[in-house]
């Protein structure tokens, strides 16, 4: 999952700066949780695809190129927007 979710970020938003962190064991049996293993991360991001941009619209760009995923076991994002 974690090699998905960078594949389509970079393909997509082209950052200067991606780390994607899989939080999966800080959630271990989470109510909903698949317990996959893959199922939480972090994406911290930098892409000039958000300039100009309010921090929601940039939360709704990474779902929207995620969707597939978070159809698919990927449970929960933490994100980080970086803007300088």
């Amino acid at each position: 999952m974690k090699d998905q979710i960078i594949q389509k970020i970079r393909e997509l938003l082209k950052p200067e700066y991606l780390k994607v962190t899989n939080e999966s064991g800080f959630h271990k049996n989470h109510p909903g949780s698949p317990n996959s293993g893959e199922s939480h991360f972090l994406i911290e991001i930098k892409s000039k695809a958000f300039k100009n941009k309010k921090l929601l619209e940039c939360h709704k760009i990474i779902y929207d190129i995620l969707d597939e995923q978070m159809k698919n076991g990927l449970h929960a994002l933490r994100i980080k927007i970086i803007k300088n």
